[in-house]
């Protein structure tokens, strides 16, 4: 039984995700280069202005933003880049391989074959959730590894 629906953002309102991201250590978590508090100007224009990024809201089953990633054209536009993905704290637990599967779907309604992210080594949750989905890293660099998984067609 699926808890989450997606949303494609396609009024590009980042209001849900300043709301979501009050929290500055949330907003480090999501995006340690962003200004704090949230600006959504800064975000609109610096981290998903890209005429083809894509923002994404994940809902609750009352439709309240709980959720939210961007898939930014990667290397090309058959590949999409999975970025600021967050997931209010009352949510998690269960719901990362929900919303991975959501993610692939968002990106292969936006053409792409492949997906690709980046991913803290400190950060064991999440790495161990993306290798179980399917993804494979391609390298490491610094404390981040970047990890990518073709998408079924």
């Amino acid at each position: 039984m699926s808890r989450l629906t997606l949303h494609r953002n396609v009024a590009r309102d980042l209001a849900p995700l300043a709301r979501l991201l009050a929290d500055p250590d949330d907003l480090t978590l999501v995006n340690p280069h962003a200004a704090h508090p949230f600006d959504p100007g800064e975000w609109a224009m610096k981290w998903v202005g890209e005429r083809d990024d894509e923002t994404f809201y994940l809902l609750d089953e009352d439709g309240r933003e709980v959720g939210f990633f961007a898939l930014r054209v990667g290397i090309g536009p058959e590949v999409r880049h999975l970025t600021y993905v967050f997931i209010e704290e009352r949510m998690r637990g269960g719901t990362g391989e929900e919303l991975t599967r959501l993610a692939e779907e968002a990106a292969q309604a936006l053409g792409a074959l492949s997906i690709t992210l980046k991913v803290e080594l400190e950060n064991e949750v999440a790495l161990n959730l993306y290798r179980k989905a399917g993804y494979e890293e391609l390298s490491r660099r610094g404390d981040m590894a970047t990890m990518r998984r073709d998408l079924d067609g």
